[in-house]
Order: C-alpha cells, then structure tokens, then sequence
C-alpha cells in the first residue's frame, strides 16, 4: 500500500480583514518574537557540548523547522488572499461574510456567518465558504428555503435574516 496522498484541494481565497490581521498578528508573532527566542535557546543548547544527547538542542531545532514551516505557508497563504472588507451590491442575499440567521423545522434558530476557510471557528458559528451549508445558502434571500444535506439527511432552513 501507497503512503502517497493527493495534494489536499486550496479553499476559496477569500478573507475578512479582520481574518487577514489576525494571519499578519500570527506571522508577526512566530517571526519577531517566538524565533528569535527559540534560535537564541538552541544556540545555547548548542554551546553545551554533545548535541546528539542534548534534548534542549534537538527539541530547539524541532521547534525551529515547526515554525519557518508555517511562517512559509502564512506568507505564501497571505499573497494569495483576497481581502474582502466591502459588503455586496446586493445586500439582501446572502453572500461572502455575511451574517445569517436560520429557523429550521422545529422552530430553532440557527445563526452562522460565511467566511474563509482560514477563518473557520465553530464556536463563534463561522463556517467556511467552501462548506455545503455555506454552497446551499449563496444567493438566497430573506424568507428563501434552503434545504441542506447533513450527515443524519436533509435538513430544511428558513432564512430569516441577513446582515453584513
């Protein structure tokens, strides 16, 4: 068996600004501060002798090639990004960034916001652009039934309110 996997799809390449600053204050953070921090341990690892048995050198240069790793994915991540910070032309339909509210069948309601799919939170209700919830609901207006298919069956919504 094959330990090969297909590169993994890009999501959308779209972001809220407050999602592009929150990706700029992580990078910022990871070089200014925590590498600097992290190369000065490990040289001081280093100036102890043995590197083959010191763990405070091998986990320092571990730690090192974790974060140029995501440095580089945020910095290549950050190019490709479009920055979306103006609401639609067409405010009453749900698109990009968007806050939605949903009634489903038994009367309850549900509040989500589309966004990014590097800014994706389940806590806050933030679903990624690129998720079928998200697909079911682009375009809609208010009052517009959505149906969604969920891993228990399809699901129906009511859209009852849309904000930007």
């Amino acid at each position: 068996m094959s330990r090969y996997r297909p590169p993994r799809r890009a999501g959308t390449p779209l972001i809220t600004a407050a999602g592009a600053a929150r990706l700029r204050e992580e990078l910022d953070e990871l070089w200014l501060r925590k590498r600097p921090a992290v190369t000065q341990a490990v040289s001081e690892a280093a100036a102890l002798g043995d590197r083959s048995e010191n763990a405070e050198y091998i986990y320092g240069k571990k730690m090192l090639r974790e974060i140029d790793s995501r440095v580089r994915f945020l910095r290549k991540r950050l190019e490709a990004l479009k920055v979306v910070d103006q609401p639609p032309s067409d405010p009453s339909r749900i698109y990009f960034s968007a806050h939605i509210e949903l009634e489903d069948e038994d009367g309850k309601i549900l509040k989500l916001r589309i966004v990014g799919p590097d800014e994706i939170d389940p806590k806050q209700q933030h679903i990624s652009i690129d998720s079928p919830m998200a697909r079911a609901l682009l375009g809609k207006q208010l009052d517009d039934e959505v149906c969604v298919m969920a891993p228990g069956g399809e699901r129906l919504y009511w859209v009852t309110d849309i904000r930007y």
